[in-house]
């Protein structure tokens, strides 16, 4: 089986730029949906007086993460915030003293076997830094037998950004910290770091800090988007595919994100959780592109303020171009798995005109997981959710490749997206109509008795 992808312009204008840290901005604004899952809940309120490093918000659930303020001063309020996703969230707005004062309370966790070592990644709010979020504590949450790889994820395939890549450079040490962590207590066969062969410098960082170690290898892996994919990363370093609707232990790896894994060894060595990122800041309208270290709750208007801009930004992205959401805003937030703010001009914001399907195949030939998008297309706009799950929609890993290679600049990553809410929504109607007619069928049967 071959993965295909496509290979997209890199402009790590960035890769040289040591992060530097901004002053502290006057106020930050904290979302409590930072991660896949349940959003986190205040144990702050109006009036509290915080200090970096202090909790401010439970984990909601066990698919959640607890958040922590990376200013010290005065909870302003607890406010509600219209994301970028078209809902509100509850957030908790800090006016900062800039003193930053360190929280009293922290220290090391006592970690000393595996149900310590969780619950220390699940205590340090920490969640996957690549981008997508899911609380990392929830995928450590597994029995060591079932872990044959543990994939160190240092692709960072998306143009712009240079984040991982600076942790590699900057903070080798930490990584290879948390290698040993996860040596010590699930014991794997093998722990592969995956990098782009376009980042040498990372690839020979990465072998340098880690040669002592046994059952450490890096892969120095082709230059093609996405190769930070889960699957795709896990095919590419160890040649298993993970079968539909299975997670990475179901074939015995582990994928874990490089800086996410530094700040765990970090959070473990120190005590201090995570709050705080670096954050490449480049685009067209960026006057200086560089990488900062920013809060948690930093607004993009603030990073955008201190790196300065060439222009009137016309599109600001969360992340990559490929991947990357747009902001109605730039109040909106730095969140934990923010790796990048890229502003762009005018030119570069405006959509392509759209033009017929010309059936060339290319959206299906350059497709990593072998999905046929013009199909998925015709399925959406026919409302026909049931070729839509033939179609196997659902696999789409929204990487956007179908619609970076399509000639006619159809939006078929942004169908795929809609086609999955109607065919999740389908589902979901199918199985109340099933469960009705159970109760429906169990009423009669009581009935005849």
């Amino acid at each position: 089986m071959k993965l295909h992808g496509i290979h997209v312009p890199h402009r790590k204008n960035t890769v040289d730029s040591t992060p530097v840290r901004m002053p502290v901005p006057a106020v930050v604004t904290v979302p409590m949906s930072m991660n896949i899952g349940a959003p986190a809940k205040p144990v702050v309120k109006a009036g509290d007086t915080v200090k970096v490093g202090q909790l401010i918000a439970e984990a909601g659930g066990f698919v959640s993460a607890p958040i922590y303020s990376g200013v010290s001063g005065k909870v302003k309020k607890i406010d509600q915030l219209l994301g970028s996703n078209g809902r509100y969230d509850t957030t908790i707005v800090i006016e900062s003293d800039g003193q930053q004062e360190v929280y009293e309370g922290i220290t090391p966790p006592q970690v000393t076997d595996l149900d310590s070592f969780v619950e220390a990644v699940r205590q340090s709010g920490v969640i996957g830094l690549g981008g997508a979020g899911f609380p990392t504590a929830v995928k450590l949450k597994v029995k060591p037998e079932q872990v044959e790889e543990i994939i160190i994820n240092g692709a960072e395939c998306e143009p712009y950004i240079t984040s991982d890549t600076r942790t590699m450079l900057d903070d080798a040490d930490s990584i290879i910290e948390g290698v040993r962590l996860l040596q010590k207590y699930y014991a794997p066969q093998r722990v592969i770091v995956g990098i782009e062969d376009n980042k040498p410098q990372c690839v020979q960082k990465m072998k340098e800090a880690g040669r002592d170690l046994s059952g450490y290898e890096v892969a120095a892996l082709p230059a093609i988007y996405p190769q930070g994919g889960e699957k795709v990363l896990i095919f590419n370093t160890t040649g298993k595919i993970v079968p539909e609707g299975k997670l990475p232990i179901d074939v015995g790896a582990i994928v874990i994100n490089c800086t996410t894994l530094a700040v765990i060894a970090k959070y473990i060595k120190t005590g201090m959780p995570l709050v705080e990122k670096v954050v490449t800041v480049d685009g067209s309208a960026v006057a200086k592109p560089q990488n900062v270290i920013v809060p948690v709750g930093t607004s993009m208007k603030d990073v955008l303020d201190f790196c300065g801009v060439k222009s009137e930004p016309k599109k600001v992205l969360y992340g990559g171009p490929m991947m990357g959401i747009s902001v109605a805003s730039l109040e909106a937030p730095v969140m934990k798995n923010t790796n990048a703010v890229l502003a762009f001009a005018e030119k570069e914001a405006q959509a392509p005109v759209t033009t017929a399907c010309i059936r060339c195949g290319r959206c299906a030939a350059h497709c990593p997981l072998n999905l046929m998008p013009a199909s998925i297309e015709t399925a959406y706009v026919n409302n026909e959710p049931e070729v839509l799950k033939e179609l196997k929609v659902n696999l789409c890993m929204e990487c956007g490749c179908c619609a970076f290679g399509c000639p006619a600049h159809r939006p078929l990553v942004q169908v795929n997206k809609l086609a999955k809410a109607m065919l999740n929504q389908y589902n979901a109607q199918q199985k109340a109509l099933l469960e009705k007619q159970k109760e429906k069928e169990t009423k009669e049967a009581a009935a005849n008795v």
